[in-house]
């Protein structure tokens, strides 16, 4: 069964600054009419309807859903979660990022696709873990599944408090890291790579950190800005 997936970037919208152009997220104080265009154009520009689109509403936790065929769970954006997993073909899930690393998932021979949120809060929580045990429940097996890590901010770009580190490191240690300046960071892509391959996924890191990428929305530098799409979806 063939599963596509795409990372956005923050060209190719409509809006104004600090949003332009490509944003896709309504809780982030843009105009929501700008914000129904992007995602129009987002869906049509990966073969979508809008509505075949199926957004989080993000919490920083490890709640992972179940996106079934039922008209009630399509009409809506599932509520207080950071990861989804479906077996309907022709459905996109979208994580929505700016610096928190934006994992998508597959099991292309079982047919179960994951789109997973994982900022600091969720690399702690192994929230990837949570998505892979769902994904099971399908019918997924982890020799099989692969993973893709998309654009996120570095470990030289994530500062972080001491205890911080010291306390997401307590759960995955592979996350520990310095920035540039020699200060305390955490390395959200090396915890959540560590975890993923301790569980027998295949991991790859796609793109830029979003920090130093001026293609990509990114909060740790600009603060008030917009967000960007990872998309994943099983063909029709």
């Amino acid at each position: 069964m063939g599963v596509r997936w795409s990372f956005s970037d923050r060209h190719g919208g409509v809006g104004v600054a600090p949003y332009d152009s490509l944003n896709i997220a309504q809780h982030v104080g843009d105009d929501p009419v700008v914000v129904a265009t992007n995602r129009q154009r987002l869906a049509g520009q990966l073969g979508f309807s809008p509505l075949a689109l199926i957004f989080m509403n993000q919490v920083h936790g490890d709640r992972v859903v179940v996106v079934d065929d039922s008209a009630a769970q399509l009409s809506a954006d599932p509520e207080g979660v950071d990861g989804m997993v479906t077996t309907n073909r022709g459905v996109g899930l979208v994580v929505m990022v700016a610096d928190c690393v934006p994992v998508l998932m597959a099991d292309a021979d079982a047919g179960v696709i994951a789109a997973v949120h994982a900022g600091r809060p969720g690399v702690r929580s192994q929230v990837v873990l949570r998505a892979l045990e769902a994904m099971a429940r399908l019918g997924a097996s982890r020799s099989t599944t692969v993973a893709w890590l998309g654009p996120s901010v570095c470990a030289g770009c994530y500062e972080v408090p001491a205890d911080m580190r010291a306390d997401v490191a307590s759960v995955v240690p592979a996350s520990w890291a310095t920035s540039r300046a020699g200060t305390p960071a955490l390395d959200l892509r090396a915890g959540l790579t560590a975890d993923l391959v301790g569980a027998g996924v295949t991991v790859t890191s796609v793109g830029p950190c979003t920090a130093e990428s001026p293609d990509h929305f990114s909060y740790r530098r600009d603060g008030t800005t917009g967000r960007f799409a990872g998309v994943v979806w099983l063909e029709p």
